[in-house]
């Protein structure tokens, strides 16, 4: 269930791009959509992780995945209502033996009705939190579950290998990401030969639909063993001490419930509040969490936009930069991870080696990740974007030098993103604004002649004729991808080492009836305050929140909605995509106008 838990997960962010692609989105509000997971976990994560451990557990993680199949359905919904994806091209719609001209018959803006599909990003936000919502029992639940009934020598060994199985997840859920990337958003609805783009093309869909649909089933499967299970297990090494009563009540000893005695909702919520303070009141244990925050504020806009990155920095593909996420990054952190629960276990490291074991491999992984600063490719060479028609370099974001004296005759729009690439190397954003006049061939080999801005910067014995698609990028481009690649793998192998001293460090610091709690907490801050542009702040808000929750709960008001107010921030998808919209080059342009995905970036101010 871990496993496929992760799948659909990580699914979602090696289907960014696809998404904001299809629904004309900005990264930002991309990342308002991936961040709706948080958020719907949130609101049940303290509650649930509290709660959870005095009632069955395992079937708490069944509802959890149900709910999360169901999510995932809604996700991949929209697809079946929003109609075939159009992309504006100069020969869209031309016949195998029609000549296009695109000078004197440039592309012509059509009136269209208010695209009813301009909203349906909408059910992928909810479904995605639903997914969130249905995420919340498995982890601190299903946990602490295993570390009740295993010898204390035991456990970290347990969980780090729990964890290196969980990352197997991960890494098919890119591999699905990359599988769907390579295939067509409408794939057995046309008619593929008539697709002019390809993958490697800014508006390039794949078919992100098909992911979240294989998810739904196969989560939906996994959900059905935990109904079954029993709701406690015998203590390792103590098997036949006890009774097997215990099959069905909570351990004994935990001072919450006795084979005889239900213990009624009211009753566990009486002493939630008690319990958080009382975890937030351990030294160890709230240091860990300030540590989680700073590490993961910085992790999660890597991790959301990381195949977004490869693709506008290096030229990559989606699907390749995801395969190789897939293929290289997660495999060496499986190691990694197990790795750190073998050496706690080997070595008896204690909650002091732990923790320090912990600090070291994320310091020398974080000094490491610094060596990406100076890896990078140059910019495409796109005129009136990067370099003027004649070859002289300078970024410009208005687009104002889109229009020149070659193609002012040709009456373009300065909105066309169809672009083609020429001898000399350099990209034009549209057969129009390269000034050419006529064509050759059909779909995805067509070749548009007579070219007047090629005139401008001609390339020595080249030709006056542009080809479909952006210029490939330089050589040396190809091996500083090779050493990002390395970068990456070296640093996320040592940081992983100490993922798994870690947890076990939390674990150890409080007391057992705790541990549900302090891992949900952890979780919860990790993926709220870790996320907050300002910390102190969100955490001042927190504490004003905490002082009415008692009479909330006593008019049996649910908390939910107090956690969200109170633990709610600035999810760092947000301001990450934020960032990134800034160094937008060129938008593209919705059906009913407005700006719809970013086209191309400033691959400097990007890095």
């Amino acid at each position: 269930t871990h496993i496929i838990t992760h799948i659909t997960r990580t699914y979602m962010k090696s289907a960014i791009t696809q998404i904001e692609r299809r629904f004309d989105l900005s990264s930002s509000l991309i990342g308002l959509i991936d961040g709706s997971f948080e958020m719907g976990n949130l609101l049940f994560l303290a509650v649930v992780s509290h709660f959870g451990a005095k009632l069955h557990r395992p079937r708490l993680i069944a509802m959890g995945c149900f709910l999360m199949a169901l999510g995932s359905f809604l996700t991949g919904l929209p697809h079946f209502f929003m109609g075939r994806y159009t992309f504006d091209t100069v020969i869209q719609g031309a016949s195998v033996n029609q000549s296009v001209s695109p000078c004197l018959d440039p592309l012509k803006e059509t009136e269209v009705p208010e695209d009813s599909s301009s909203h349906m990003w909408i059910y992928v936000f909810l479904g995605n939190a639903l997914r969130g919502i249905g995420e919340t029992p498995i982890t601190p639940l299903g946990i602490s579950y295993i570390d009740d009934y295993a010898k204390a020598e035991n456990s970290a060994f347990y969980i780090a290998c729990l964890q290196t199985i969980t990352l197997l997840g991960p890494m098919f859920g890119f591999l699905l990401g990359s599988l769907c990337a390579r295939l067509y958003v409408d794939i057995g609805y046309v008619n593929l030969e008539s697709v002019t783009i390809t993958p490697k093309d800014a508006r390039w869909v794949g078919a992100w639909w098909l992911g979240f649909l294989v998810s739904s089933v196969i989560m939906l499967l996994s959900g059905i063993p935990f109904w079954f299970l029993p709701r406690s297990l015998p203590k390792q090494g103590q098997e036949g001490e006890l009774s097997p009563s215990t099959t069905t009540q909570d351990r004994p000893g935990n001072g919450h419930a006795t084979p005889h005695q239900t213990m009624r909702l009211a009753e566990i919520a009486k002493g939630f509040i008690p319990s958080l303070k009382k975890l937030l009141s351990t030294p160890v244990y709230f240091l860990l969490l300030c540590g989680s925050i700073l590490k993961f504020n910085s992790f999660i806009g890597l991790l959301t936009f990381k195949a977004k990155y490869m693709e506008q920095q290096f030229g990559q593909s989606a699907a390749r930069a995801n395969f190789l996420i897939g293929v290289l990054n997660l495999p060496v952190v499986a190691l990694g991870i197990f790795l750190g629960g073998l050496l706690m276990k080997r070595f008896k490291l204690g909650v002091v080696s732990g923790a320090q074991l912990s600090f070291v491999t994320s310091f020398i992984a974080y000094l490491i990740l610094l060596l990406q600063f100076g890896t990078k490719c140059d910019n495409v060479r796109v005129a009136g974007l990067t370099i003027s028609y004649n070859g002289t370099p300078g970024v410009v974001y208005n687009g104002k030098l889109l229009l020149s004296e070659c193609n002012r005759k040709c009456s373009c729009s300065a909105g066309e993103w169809d672009p083609v690439c020429s001898d000399n190397g350099i990209t034009y954003t549209s057969p129009c604004l390269a000034g050419c006049s006529d064509s050759t061939g059909y779909g995805k080999n067509t070749v548009f002649h007579n070219c007047s801005c090629v005139l401008y910067s001609p390339a020595p014995g080249g030709s006056m004729s542009v080809t479909l698609g952006q210029c490939p990028r330089r050589p040396e481009c190809s091996r500083s991808f090779s050493f990002y690649m390395a970068v990456s793998v070296l640093s996320s192998f040592i940081n992983s080492l100490g993922t798994t001293p870690g947890y076990m460090v939390i674990i150890r610091c409080i007391k057992p009836e705790l541990k549900s709690l302090a891992l949900g907490i952890q979780t919860l801050v990790m993926r709220t305050l870790g996320k907050c542009l300002n910390v102190w702040r969100c955490a001042l808000r927190r504490l004003h929140v905490i002082e009415f929750l008692d009479i909330f709960i006593e008019v049996k008001i649910s908390n939910v909605t107090l956690l969200l107010n109170s633990l709610g921030g600035i999810p760092a998808p947000v301001y990450f995509g934020a960032l990134i919209d800034s160094t937008c080059l060129r938008w593209g342009i919705k059906k009913c106008g407005g700006r719809g995905a970013c086209r191309m970036y400033d691959s400097n101010m990007y890095r």
